[in-house]
């Protein structure tokens, strides 16, 4: 892998990570909360009630990253597609352009002699 990639592949983990954990931080600031709210918990029914909970955002962030990383592929493979067509007809059309150049061109050379 040359250095690109892997810098590109480095800020990719760093944007997930940093997201994961925005998402974390906020679940926590939401369960605390919740927590607080309601009445009659025991310190070890919130921790319980907060350690699942943070443990299903965490989840919820790595599916909604993967999701996002599957969608942002198909749509750079469905742009490479797009593009390979697009330049496969521009030089088509560059090769047929220049043959009716070169053709006008030993046309005229032939009428001048």
């Amino acid at each position: 892998m040359n250095t690109g990639k892997e810098a590109a592949r480095g800020l990719t983990d760093i944007e997930s990570f940093l997201y994961r954990h925005a998402h974390v931080q906020a679940a926590r600031r939401r369960v605390t909360v919740f927590t607080t709210r309601v009445p009659g918990l025991t310190r070890e029914q919130k921790a319980d009630i907060e350690s699942w909970y943070l443990r299903e955002q965490t989840y919820v962030a790595s599916m909604v990253t993967e999701h996002i990383a599957t969608h942002v592929n198909e749509v750079q493979q469905r742009h490479r597609v797009r593009l390979t067509r697009w330049l496969r007809g521009t030089l088509t059309a560059m090769i047929l352009v220049s043959m009716a150049m070169a053709l006008c061109f030993a046309v005229l050379l032939q009428s001048l002699t």
